[in-house]
């Protein structure tokens, strides 16, 4: 399955109606997400080994400006005329769906959960395109607990406290300090729970109703298998995704948001992942905009040149792509079942020296080159504890790190450095500065073909999840949902 076709569904079974990464130990959730509702390209999307194995996809069409794009069998006239006055700026936050109430205090505490959770303040232009997602997510929610009800599925309240107990734990807080926090930020425990409740429900909705009856033979696994290996040294990008619609009305809106966006992230003022999960438009918004690893030939031809000019850390965009604009953003690339460099495993000590609290850039610089000074005079990694001694660095050692998992701006010079040497130093006025040390380096010998048993396991998932999306749809087409 291509990424062509992919944008309608969540990536995994239990990342539908999902939010942050703030996983719950044993539940395998997150927080204050909007969950992939239906969009403009509401497609079924890929698993990750699928990209190396799969066969290639037709490319996508630019439908001409004066035709029109296909309807999918609807009968819509080309030359039509709206009768009466629809105005996109009147939002009804309140909706009742099969009789369950969704209220507006529903919809801004789940906002507010989403600025909690990301520690962020959440601006008003954002605020009302964040309440639309927000309410779609609602009623998704309340569709899926309802449908697991009917196969009586539920979730006991101590499953809820549980669950409630760990996101707190993972907030470093105790539940009744977290309640508190909840609270203040204008959210609420009830809020929560909620949706706790529905990701659980769902999940045990599909382990139940729809896993059971997704199999995968052994002929594919050996087929996806034979295509990897005859795919070897071809290159392979993990990207992350904004898509902004932009039909012809309002094609000058989406450009000068998606401007917008772009500048905020080269800025810092957010990273990518943020944006993708306010902002996008396509159903991978509810994991960061992550499209995985594809190839080339896996992306519209617009997507595919823009990869292969890029390099990772990079962002590119507005692209233009049927229905309207991209922004990527290269996280990594590599060569299929081929030895990277990389991929190579490092033995590493970290110094760190933390400066006082109100340093200027100027005194953070003239102490980085002091500590520059210090690091460069090292004579292998046995002389890392006395020279850290002498500055107060603190030293932390680890063995377990690849090249690939460093910032981009520290990779290359990972990859040139030798035995006992140090990076130059790095870091900001508030959190210090740091240096690696290279103790030692395992080089990859050749890259390996996933297990058969790998291969299985993530085509069922894959299964599960566009069964689950289909199931979704069906819901919604089957509800009966007022709004007031």
């Amino acid at each position: 399955m291509s990424v062509k076709q992919y944008r309608g569904k969540s990536r995994t079974a239990r990342a539908v109606g999902m939010a942050l990464a703030i996983g719950l130990t044993g539940a395998g959730m997150s927080v204050a997400q909007t969950s992939p509702s239906g969009s403009a390209r509401d497609r079924a999307a890929p698993s990750r080994p699928a990209p190396a194995g799969s066969a290639p996809a037709a490319s996508d069409r630019t439908v001409a400006d004066d035709s029109v794009p296909s309807t999918g069998g609807l009968d819509i006239p080309s030359n039509l005329q709206i009768f009466g006055k629809v105005d996109p700026n009147v939002r009804k936050a309140t909706a009742i769906v099969n009789e369950a109430v969704i209220t507006g205090t529903d919809v801004d505490q789940r906002v507010a959960l989403i600025g909690a959770a990301n520690n962020v303040k959440i601006e008003d232009a954002e605020r009302d395109r964040l309440k639309l997602q927000v309410l779609r997510q609602l009623i998704d929610e309340t569709l899926q607990i309802q449908e697991a009800k009917t196969k009586d599925i539920t979730v006991s309240p101590e499953e809820l406290n549980q669950s409630f107990d760990r996101i707190a734990a993972n907030f470093k807080q105790p539940p009744a300090k977290f309640r508190e926090f909840l609270r203040a930020s204008g959210s609420s425990e009830r809020s929560l729970r909620r949706q706790i409740e529905g990701e659980l429900a769902w999940q045990r909705y599909l382990r139940r109703q729809i896993e059971p009856s997704v199999n995968v033979g052994d002929e594919e696994v050996k087929s996806i298998l034979a295509r990897l290996e005859a795919a070897k040294g071809t290159t392979e990008y993990s990207i992350k995704e904004i898509y902004l619609a932009a039909p012809a009305e309002r094609a000058a809106e989406a450009n000068a948001n998606a401007r917008r966006i772009i500048a905020d992230i080269q800025k810092g003022t957010q990273p990518f992942e943020y944006y993708a999960r306010s902002f996008s438009e396509a159903s991978t918004r509810a994991v960061n905009g992550d499209l995985g690893w594809v190839r080339a030939d896996q992306l519209p031809a617009e997507l595919a040149q823009a990869a292969a000019e890029m390099q990772p850390g990079q962002v590119a965009g507005p692209i233009e792509v049927p229905g309207g604009l991209s922004i990527l953003f290269l996280t990594d690339r590599r060569q299929i079942l081929t030895a990277d460099p990389r991929d190579s495993r490092l033995s590493l000590k970290q110094l760190t020296v933390r400066f006082p609290e109100g340093t200027t850039q100027a005194d953070a610089t003239k102490r980085a080159a002091a500590f520059a000074t210090a690091t460069q005079a090292l004579r292998g990694c046995g002389t890392v504890d006395r020279v850290a001694a002498t500055l107060n660095a603190e030293v932390v050692d680890n063995d377990t790190v690849r090249v690939r998992d460093l910032p981009p701006q520290l990779q290359e010079i990972m990859l040139n450095l030798q035995i006992g040497q140090s990076t130059p130093p790095f870091g900001t006025p508030q959190e210090g500065v740091r240096a690696l040390v290279l103790c030692g380096r395992d080089d990859p010998t050749t890259g390996q073909l996933p297990r058969a048993d790998q291969i299985q396991n993530q085509l069922e998932q894959t299964r599960v999840n566009l069964r689950a999306t289909q199931k979704l749809r069906d819901l919604r087409r089957d509800a009966v949902v007022e709004y007031r």
